[in-house]
C-alpha cells in the first residue's frame, strides 16, 4: 500500500523549525502513545541538535497503559525525557511545566546571576499531523484559542501562546517527511488518523488494520463485534462485522466501504480498545503478543 503525503507547508515548516530554535529553551515532541516510534519525526533529531527536549506521550487514553510505562522507559535509556498525558482529561499537564522547569535549571540559574529574573520559560511544540497538539496546547493555557480538529492540518502557521507557569509556547503545524522508508510507520500513522483519510485507500486499510489487531490479540475483534476470528482472512472478518452492524446495500452485499471506515473510527476513538501497536523492541513495528496488552 502506497502512502505519501508531504504537503509543500510542511517544507517551509521543517525550514521555521530550525530558524526558531534560537528563540526558544526547549522544544516539546508529542507523540501519538499508540505509536511512539511512528509519529516521531526521523528528521526532528537532526534538527534539534542538542536543544533540551521532552517528549509529550499524548492520546494515553487510548493506548495500553503498561506499554506507555514501556516507552517511557525506552525514551530514559535514550537521555530523553518524556512525559505520557492525556491532553483531554488533563492527566499529566501540570508535569509538563514541572520538568521543563528541571530540564533548563542550569540556564535560568545563569540568568539570575547576570540579573534577569522571572523571564518566562519559551518553548516550542512540534509533532505530525493529528497527535493532539492543539488540545495539548488548550490544556495548558486553560483556554480555547488553539484551533481543534481530529483531522490532521489545523495549525497552518507558527503562533506563539502564553502559558500558565511564566511558560510561552510557540506552536508549529504538524510535519511529517518526504517518504516512509519502512510501509508500517505509513500505515501506523494512516490508523491513527495523522494522514488525511480521503488520500488513503481506506478499504485495504482497515484490512490492514484488522490484521495487525488480530497478531497483538484476537480477543479485541471478537469483544467488540462479538464474533469469532477463528482462522478467518481480515476480508471475511470485515464482511461479518458489516453483517452484524447492518452495513449492507441492495441485494444484502456487505458495503465493505462503509463497514471499513466504521472499524477505523472504532479504532480511533478507543472503542476496539486500549491498543498500542508498536513497542520498542518490536522486530516488525508492534507485532508483540503478551496477555498484559489487552
Amino acid at each position: 500500500m502506497n502512502i505519501n503525503w508531504y504537503p509543500g507547508h510542511m517544507k517551509k515548516t521543517k525550514e521555521s523549525i530550525r530558524k526558531s530554535l534560537t528563540l526558544v529553551d526547549l522544544v516539546y515532541e508529542v507523540v501519538d502513545a499508540r505509536v511512539p516510534r511512528s509519529s516521531r519525526n526521523p528528521e526532528v533529531d537532526n534538527i534539534l541538535g542538542d536543544k533540551p527536549r521532552l517528549i509529550i506521550m499524548n492520546k494515553s487514553d487510548l493506548s495500553n497503559e503498561s506499554d506507555n510505562k514501556i516507552w517511557q522507559s525506552y525514551f530514559e535509556e535514550m537521555g530523553i525525557s518524556s512525559i505520557i498525558v492525556d491532553s483531554i482529561t488533563n492527566r499529566g499537564i501540570d508535569n509538563i511545566i514541572n520538568v521543563s522547569y528541571k530540564l533548563i535549571e542550569e540556564k535560568i540559574q545563569r540568568l539570575k546571576s547576570k540579573g534577569i529574573k522571572n523571564r518566562p520559560i519559551r518553548a516550542m511544540i512540534i509533532g505530525v499531523p493529528n497527535v493532539g497538539k492543539s488540545t495539548l496546547i488548550n490544556s495548558l493555557s486553560k483556554r480555547k484559542g488553539a484551533k481543534v480538529g481530529n483531522r490532521p492540518g489545523v495549525t497552518k502557521a507558527n503562533q506563539w501562546i502564553k502559558i500558565k507557569g511564566n511558560l510561552e509556547l510557540l506552536d508549529t503545524p504538524g510535519i511529517l517527511w518526504p517518504k516512509f522508508e519502512d510501509e508500517d510507520i505509513g500505515l501506523n500513522l494512516a490508523f491513527t488518523g495523522a494522514i488525511k483519510d480521503e488520500l488513503l485507500d481506506v478499504e485495504t486499510l482497515a484490512i490492514k488494520l484488522v490484521e495487525k489487531l488480530n497478531k497483538i490479540s484476537t480477543s479485541f475483534i471478537e469483544r467488540r463485534y462479538n464474533i469469532d476470528v477463528g482462522n478467518k482472512s481480515s476480508y471475511e472478518l470485515i464482511n461479518d462485522i458489516g453483517k452484524k452492524r447492518g452495513c449492507v446495500i441492495k441485494g444484502g452485499e456487505i458495503d465493505f466501504t462503509k463497514t471499513s471506515n466504521l472499524i477505523l473510527d472504532e479504532y480511533r476513538k478507543g472503542l476496539i480498545g486500549k491498543i498500542t501497536l508498536e513497542l520498542p523492541n518490536d522486530k516488525e513495528w508492534g507485532y508483540k503478543i503478551d496477555s498484559d496488552r489487552e
